[in-house]
C-alpha cells in the first residue's frame, strides 16, 4: 500500500482545516481498498457482519451525492445504486457489484463535492435536504464523522482480509 494522504495542517482557517480532515479520511478509505483483488474487496470479513469493503465505498458514494448536492447543489436527494433510495443495497449487492464502477462513482461525487464545497461562500450557507436546512459547516462536520466511523470498519475488515493495519 502506498501511503498518499497528505496530513492537514495543524494551523489553518475552518476551510482549510475541515476540508483537509475530510480528505484526508477520504483517502484513507482508498487506502483501506488499495492493493487488494475484486474478490476481496466483496469480502464480508467479519462475520456476522454482512460490511465489505466495496460495501463502504458504494454507501460514501450515496453518502457524498445525498450530502452535498441536496445542500450545495439544490438537488433532490437520488440513489446511485438504488433508484428506490434502499440505502442497504450498497452493503447489500456487492457479489455482483462493478468494483470498477464503484470506485469510478465514489471518486466522481467526492469531486463534485469538493467543488461544491470550493464554491461556497462561507461554511454558514445552509440547503435543504429531506425537509431539513443544514448548514455547510454541519454537513462537513458529519461528513468527517462518517468517514471516521466507517474507516475504522475498513480497518477491522483489511486487517481480517490479509493482516494490513495502519492509519
Amino acid at each position: 500500500m502506498t501511503d498518499d494522504r497528505v496530513d492537514p495542517p495543524l494551523e489553518a482557517d475552518e476551510r482549510a482545516t475541515l476540508t483537509a480532515f475530510l480528505d484526508f479520511l477520504r483517502a484513507t478509505l482508498a487506502l483501506k481498498c488499495d492493493g487488494l483483488t475484486d474478490e476481496q474487496l466483496r469480502e464480508r470479513a467479519v462475520p456476522p457482519s454482512s460490511l465489505s469493503l466495496l460495501g463502504l465505498v458504494r454507501h460514501m458514494a450515496e453518502v457524498e451525492r445525498n450530502w452535498f448536492r441536496p445542500v450545495l447543489g439544490g438537488e433532490e436527494m437520488a440513489g446511485i445504486f438504488s433508484p428506490d433510495m434502499d440505502w442497504e443495497v450498497a452493503f447489500r449487492d456487492v457479489a455482483t457489484a462493478d468494483v470498477a464502477e464503484a470506485f469510478r462513482l465514489w471518486h466522481a461525487e467526492c469531486d463534485h463535492a469538493r467543488v461544491l464545497v470550493a464554491a461556497a461562500p462561507s461554511f454558514d450557507v445552509t440547503g435543504l435536504r429531506s425537509r431539513s436546512y443544514f448548514s455547510l459547516r454541519w454537513v462537513m462536520t458529519h461528513m468527517i464523522e462518517e468517514y471516521a466511523r466507517h474507516n475504522g470498519h475498513a480497518d477491522l475488515l483489511r486487517e481480517r482480509i490479509d493482516g494490513s493495519t495502519g492509519e
